[in-house]
């Protein structure tokens, strides 16, 4: 297993933030420079993403969890974007005695069906890997995943990460994955709060409404301007958003 690439920044308790699966830790820049006044801010790519090579070996959540171990990481605070959400919660039912509060934006379960539309864009996209158009393929994540919010600068960015991943997932040229660690939402005694815009998919909107009825102790914050990047989005907003659920 190769060391996930990461950047440790900060002082404080440490809060470990996991990307999208449109991007990488790139996605954090803004977020990073509000959360190191008071926390140290752990965040890495996961494998086949930015600087992190694909691991067909280890989960992305015992990745994570590896990487914490290595860094001598004990309690920590979870912050998921997304499928990095999905990461974050199996992350937090295998080792739930270490995680002491979660903040989900949008994130992904396996809680509800996905709609036609959802998996329209996900057929879409896998006709354009497969005919090797890959810039029609990241033109493609953008529109559906960058909301209306997002300035140019921020739609650039998830262009680049998204391009990365494909090149780097790709280039493993290897359709075998390990398998997911399991998530149990009853297991998670952490406060959790559970962010979703309200211009986001349907099938997220269901999700965050689902992960509030099943896990212990959380609460929904719904953000009326958000799409499902609210990060990338409005990034200062969010990190606000996320501070003050920190502390």
């Amino acid at each position: 297993m190769s060391t996930l690439h990461h950047v440790v920044e900060g002082s404080g308790p440490v809060v470990v933030l996991i990307h999208a699966g449109v991007a990488d830790l790139r996605m954090w820049d803004v977020q990073v420079d509000t959360l190191t006044a008071s926390h140290t801010v752990v965040r890495c790519d996961l494998p086949g993403y930015g600087g992190s090579v694909p691991d067909v070996d280890t989960s992305h959540a015992e990745s994570v969890l590896s990487l914490l171990d290595e860094l001598g990481v004990e309690g920590f605070a979870l912050v998921g974007a997304s499928y990095g959400g999905y990461v974050a919660l199996q992350v937090a039912s295998a080792v739930p005695d270490r995680v002491e509060r979660m903040v989900l934006l949008d994130a992904a379960a396996d809680l509800v069906e996905p709609d036609e539309s959802l998996r329209a864009v996900w057929r879409q996209e896998a006709s354009l890997v497969e005919a090797g158009d890959l810039a029609g393929a990241t033109a493609l994540m953008v529109d559906t995943w960058v909301g209306p919010e997002a300035d140019d600068e921020h739609r650039a960015l998830v262009r680049d990460m998204q391009r990365r991943a494909y090149d780097l997932q790709l280039a493993a040229d290897d359709d075998e994955e390990a398998p997911d660690l399991p998530v149990a939402l009853s297991s998670i005694d952490a406060p959790v709060t559970v962010v979703v815009g309200q211009h986001d998919h349907a099938f997220f909107k269901a999700t965050a409404r689902a992960l509030v009825d099943g896990l212990p102790r959380a609460d929904l914050v719904e953000l009326p301007w958000a799409g499902h990047l609210p990060s990338l989005e409005r990034p200062v907003e969010t990190a606000r958003l996320v501070a003050a659920v920190l502390g």
